[in-house]
């Protein structure tokens, strides 16, 4: 395939706090060898403080970081670089503007009982993001509609149950084992 040229992937793993989000992102970015970010490395040192002190963001404040990680995708698509990312996404306004970055991004929507990951929450140490927003997020979640490209998984299943499946419904590529192991 002399002169071809791979086309990049893009992925946003999305769903409400607790939901797995980054943990299934970075196993699906071992085994894909796909860039792994996490959104919440892009927020503001602000918004982080306002979101530890248990005050959600608004919109305002929420276009700059979505335009900040799409364009961080589109960059990397420039580099013919696939990637994956761990962002809440909950709103389909949120998804929309992701999309303005690569030509294409798929969703991966981890959901699932309120109740579960409520608990999981409860368990989670040394997160910035807490417990108490997580009605704010389940409130504005908005799911995917039928026009978006993307995925629902159950968040019941183990974390490497979910990588496995996500890697499957998505058709993604293992990566190549490197030389000589």
């Amino acid at each position: 395939m002399t002169g071809e040229r791979r086309l990049a992937r893009h992925i946003v793993v999305m769903g409400v706090s607790g939901a797995g989000k980054t943990t299934v992102a970075r196993g699906i970015s071992e085994l894909t060898g796909l860039r792994f970010a996490e959104a919440d490395e892009f927020h503001t040192e602000a918004h982080v403080a306002q979101m530890r002190a248990g005050i959600p963001l608004d919109d305002a404040a929420r276009w700059p970081w979505l335009r900040a990680l799409a364009a961080w995708m589109a960059q990397r698509h420039a580099e013919g670089v696939s990637t994956i990312l761990a962002c809440s996404a909950l709103k389909r306004s949120y998804r929309d503007v992701l999309r303005q970055g690569p030509p294409d991004v798929e969703f991966l929507h981890l959901d699932g009982a309120a109740e579960l990951i409520r608990d999981r929450l409860g368990r989670r140490v040394g997160h910035y993001m807490p417990a108490s927003l997580f009605d704010s997020q389940r409130a504005i979640l908005e799911r995917l509609e039928p026009d978006e490209s993307g995925v629902v998984l159950e968040v019941a299943a183990s974390p490497d149950d979910l990588v496995r499946a996500a890697i499957d419904r998505l058709g993604l590529p293992l990566r190549e084992p490197a030389a000589g192991r």
